[in-house]
């Protein structure tokens, strides 16, 4: 990829260990965005958020890969983002016992600006995570560990909520927020 520098529009510290661990160097700009675009559709509304933030700081680094992503659990057609309080992560933790739902993330790569021109691609990855059957007792303990707070659908896998998880089908780092694999797949397209 040259000396191009990589941004990611994101402050999440799992975003910037899963590029650390994947061996990508990069920069972070933070995108400050409305997050309400109204789209109902879980991949309609990742991929629009995934676009919104790396256009947010395209503009700053014209010569620089841009990373934007955005990441949901997804129960039917319920979209869960991060819960407003232990009482929600309660009751996400709830719907989710027991059955299979979806994380999806949307990434979008916008090219180096060429010819005053800047080009981007979006994609998806989806997810199947399937959980144990929780008791009040399992959620209310890990609730009270404070880590389903800032997590899209109460939960991290990539921590104590590893414990909740029976089974993953698709890339687990996409469960993290982030699907490395798929991204570097787009990297070496887009890099060309």
């Amino acid at each position: 990829m040259g000396d191009t520098a990589m941004v990611l529009a994101s402050n999440s510290p799992r975003r910037r260990e899963i590029l650390t661990q994947g061996g990508l160097e990069y920069i972070v700009d933070a995108a400050d965005v409305d997050e309400n675009v109204g789209i109902d559709d879980p991949v309609g509304l990742v991929e629009a958020l995934s676009l919104k933030k790396s256009m947010a700081v395209a503009d700053s680094h014209p010569e620089s890969i841009i990373i934007g992503a955005d990441t949901v659990v997804a129960l039917g057609s319920e979209i869960m983002g991060k819960p407003a309080d232990e009482a929600d992560a309660r009751a996400m933790l709830k719907k989710l016992s027991g059955v299979t739902h979806q994380v999806v993330t949307g990434v979008t790569l916008i090219k180096p600006e060429d010819q005053g021109k800047r080009e981007h691609v979006t994609f998806h990855s989806v997810t199947d995570v399937t959980f144990y059957e929780l008791s009040d007792e399992e959620i209310e303990a890990y609730v009270s560990t404070k880590e389903p707070l800032d997590k899209a659908g109460a939960y991290g896998i990539q921590g104590r909520g590893a414990l909740l998880v029976e089974s993953i089908s698709g890339e687990y780092l996409n469960v993290v927020g982030l699907p490395l694999g798929r991204l570097n797949q787009e990297l070496k397209k887009i890099s060309k």
